[in-house]
């Protein structure tokens, strides 16, 4: 075979995951660190599975969104506080809250092309622990003086510090290319699609009705690690009902008329990590791991929110997967009903109704809400940026298994920057 041939792909097995409870910032993890709650998953991963031996893994793919200087090398320095094989290989990704599902996907293309037998994906993120940059009119003073020849030279450009650039740059969850919030930009996109409160109250309270229920019937034993004190994801709140989301005051699109989007219907900033077990068929058979699911097919897609979004259109910032999941369907010949779940990260409650309508707007059919986010989702778990990937993954992999029998799952992810990433997961 040439070279340049193209080489036959091979399925790619999920094994398993394990993640951290998600908690709310600056609670349980305030003082933890994006590689000791990613390190916390990876071990359990590792000690659910056998995975301590030399060479037991091929490589560990991860990242996080919000990441100070120690974060440096992320994915290594974590294999390196771990039970994993410190001759394990490690690298960093990112791509906002689509990073954990990107490094899945990074991790599967190895397997797939032969490249690799086996890969851990994850990611981690803490909103309490959020860097603090250096005030940047300081920082320019700062380098002056370094750059200055003369110990008069540096004197000088260091007595042009005031006590005003001492105010450090605190990080604010805005759309650099904008300057509006993820919520703003949602409220935008729910005027746009005429998403109503009622819906959205409705989404919401579902959510935390269906995870509080998975966790009672046991889903997450084999997926959820105590840590600090946790034992379940803080944000959850088994008696959400419409009516109590119904009392909350609107927080964001308070800009405009009739205001739909409330604490309740929107995601908590989150603090968590999550880690899920990628092979082939070959190295889990050599294991006597069972697979959960195969992961058969993922696209991403990007959209121009800058003019969409803020012109009232329908291509809002998180919008991207009613581009991608179409084109991914038609790729693999599927439509809407040949799935039996439906995962769909739910940033906002809104983003997720708006996502629905534009799939049907583009041809796919209805979702059947009964088959939609089975075990809840981000609404009810929240949301660490770039763990959420990880965990839907393992989750759905997880819930196709309960199943038993052959099965088919749908993911959408969809991320700042106007980006979108999805994949299919399926069991034969």
């Amino acid at each position: 075979m040439s070279p340049l041939t193209a080489q036959p792909t091979r399925r790619v097995a999920v094994l398993g995951g394990a993640r951290v409870p998600f908690a709310r910032s600056d609670g349980p993890y305030a003082t933890a660190s994006n590689q000791e709650m990613l390190t916390a998953a990876l071990d359990a991963l590792v000690e659910r599975h056998g995975l301590q031996g030399p060479g037991a893994v091929g490589e560990f793919v991860a990242g996080a969104v919000l990441k100070h200087s120690r974060d440096f090398n992320l994915a290594r320095e974590t294999v390196l506080g771990s039970a994993l094989d410190p001759r394990t290989p490690a690298y960093d990704i990112q791509q906002a809250c689509g990073t954990g599902l990107q490094a899945v996907i990074a991790a599967a293309n190895k397997i797939a092309l032969g490249q690799t037998e086996s890969a851990i994906a994850g990611g981690a993120d803490t909103a309490s622990d959020a860097p603090l940059g250096v005030n940047d009119r300081l920082r320019r003073i700062l380098l002056e003086a370094r750059r200055a020849k003369t110990t008069g030279g540096r004197l000088k450009a260091l007595a042009k510090v005031r006590p005003g650039h001492l105010v450090p740059d605190i990080p604010r969850n805005a759309e650099p290319r904008t300057g509006l919030s993820m919520g703003e930009h949602a409220a935008v996109t729910a005027r746009a699609w005429g998403i109503s409160r009622e819906d959205q109250d409705a989404l919401a309270a579902a959510s935390h009705q269906r995870l509080a229920a998975a966790y009672e019937r046991g889903l997450f034993q084999d997926l959820v690690v105590p840590f600090r004190g946790l034992a379940r994801d803080q944000n959850l709140r088994p008696g959400s009902t419409v009516e109590k989301l119904a009392a909350l005051k609107p927080v964001f699109g308070l800009d405009a008329p009739g205001p739909t989007m409330t604490a309740g219907n929107s995601t908590p900033l989150t603090d968590g990590a999550a880690t899920v077990l990628l092979a082939s068929e070959e190295w889990a058979e050599a294991r006597g791991l069972e697979p959960l699911a195969y992961l058969t097919a993922y696209e991403t897609a990007a959209v121009d929110f800058v003019g969409g979004d803020v012109a009232d259109g329908e291509d809002g910032l998180l919008m991207a997967p009613a581009y991608a999941v179409p084109r991914m369907l038609e790729r693999a010949g599927l439509g809407i009903g040949d799935f039996d779940l439906v995962e769909i990260h739910e940033a906002f409650a809104s983003q997720v109704l708006a996502t629905l309508a534009a799939w049907e707007k583009r041809g796919l059919a209805p979702v059947d809400r009964a088959r939609l986010n089975v075990a809840g989702s981000s609404l009810a778990t929240g949301h660490p940026f770039a763990a959420t990937g990880a965990r839907i993954v393992a989750t759905l992999a997880t819930l196709l298994a309960e199943r038993g029998g052959p099965g088919r799952g749908l993911i959408s992810v969809c991320a700042a920057g106007g980006q979108g990433v999805t994949a299919i997961l399926e069991r034969t």
